[in-house]
């Protein structure tokens, strides 16, 4: 397990609490889009022990209230002793993951070792391996949505690019989740790309950024489906 960031103060990663959010290193997808590369290919920067971070907790129980663990894949390399300890110390965990590793996130889930988890759902499911680089197995992502629909607190969550997400494949993409839970979504939200200067695969940096105007197309296209509906530029 490579830490590889951490971000001491978040209000937005973790609905409703002060948290921080630790950066792990390495990912099962290739999304061209990404805009975290340092974390899938290309270990940069400081590399933090857990010690190091263990200690940092400690001193800020005080004011943080929650930890959110992401990446990369966080799920590919955390270390169960490892939230454990941070569980122990008081804190809240949740887990970003793309949906790849659903035996790990299900005994995270049985020993009550997270407690929020957001899931990448990156298209609809015949444009799954096309978009994120790699051959996924669907069942997989399959077996992770069902996991996490049966969780307190959760969320789904897309990044749209215009010219990847057309609203029929948003809506074939939000009706294949709703079948495979079996009932309406309680959180989604729909994420606008943005370029940075830093991608895996450079052709999305001729891509325009999603307007906002595009993502309220898309919510209205799929509100129907979803409790709770969000988008965010």
């Amino acid at each position: 397990m490579k830490i590889l960031g951490l971000q001491k103060t978040t209000l937005i990663d973790y609905p409703g609490k002060v948290a921080c959010t630790i950066f792990l290193f390495g990912c099962s997808f290739r999304c061209g889009f990404c805009h975290n590369p340092e974390l899938v290919i290309s270990p940069e920067g400081k590399e933090y022990s857990k010690e190091e971070i263990l200690k940092f907790l400690e001193k800020r129980k005080k004011y943080l209230e929650a930890v959110c663990f992401t990446g990369g894949e966080a799920l590919m390399t955390l270390e169960k002793d490892f939230v454990k300890k941070i569980k122990d110390i008081g804190y809240l965990v949740k887990i970003d993951t793309n949906g790849s590793f659903p035996e790990k996130l299900e005994e995270y889930i049985n020993e009550k070792l997270v407690d929020f988890v957001a899931m990448d759902i990156k298209t609809d499911k015949e444009n799954y391996s096309k978009l994120t680089g790699v051959e996924v197995n669907l069942k997989d992502i399959e077996k992770s949505m069902k996991l996490i629909s049966r969780l307190e607190n959760y969320e789904f969550r897309t990044t749209i690019i215009e010219e990847e997400h057309s609203k029929e494949k948003v809506k074939k993409m939000i009706e294949w989740v709703v079948k495979i839970i079996g009932k309406k979504i309680k959180n989604y939200s729909l994420q606008g790309f943005k370029k940075e200067e830093k991608l895996i695969d450079n052709k999305y940096l001729k891509i325009k950024n999603t307007k906002e105007k595009y993502l309220n197309e898309l919510k209205e296209e799929i509100k129907d489906y979803i409790e709770n509906l969000e988008i965010k530029i």
